[in-house]
């Protein structure tokens, strides 16, 4: 098994959060797994990158042109990082506009669950792993998400992440 993944997203949209999360469900299924993350003007609402590469990789880098899965917490950056997924990979982007790209509206769906803006992050995520993009179930990332939420905010963080799950299956993910 082997997978390249790009989490690309504003500062304190939690793209940081959701590639500890991928490293955490690698581990948890024996795999090996290497992160690195960019946080640029992160603090100021900035570009955040952070890539996730489970399998034998040699260095934490993804090169341009070859993720097998970028999943875009903001649709601008689309446009700035949208070159490191290759063409035959698939980018997941949380925007309710169509285009050549699987879009869900990880905004849309967090507020009509009631949650705050940031849980889009958890719909899009959630989104990808009921479409079967990712390298582990949707199960192992609940148990993941569930496991290193603090109790406060657990049940909203599993409810954001099931219904991009849900989203996707709508969607004949």
């Amino acid at each position: 098994m082997k997978q390249q993944i790009i989490v690309s997203g504003l500062g304190g949209q939690g793209a940081v959060t959701v590639t500890r999360w991928l490293g955490e469900a690698a581990l948890a299924l024996g795999l090996p797994v290497l992160t690195s993350e960019t946080h640029g003007m992160a603090q100021r609402g900035g570009t955040v990158i952070s890539m996730v590469k489970v399998g034998d990789f040699h260095g934490p880098l993804i090169p341009w042109g070859t993720a097998e899965v970028g999943l875009f917490l903001h649709p601008g950056n689309l446009a700035v990082h949208g070159g490191y997924v290759r063409p035959e990979g698939v980018a997941v982007v949380n925007t309710p506009a169509p285009g050549p790209y699987l879009a869900v509206d990880g905004l849309g769906v967090a507020l009509r669950e009631g949650l705050r803006p940031v849980a889009a992050n958890l719909v899009v995520l959630g989104y990808a792993a009921g479409r079967g993009l990712l390298f582990c179930e949707a199960g192992l990332l609940a148990e993941i998400i569930g496991g290193h939420t603090p109790e406060g905010h657990r049940e909203a963080h599993l409810r954001a992440f099931r219904a991009g799950v849900a989203a996707a299956q709508e969607a004949g993910g």
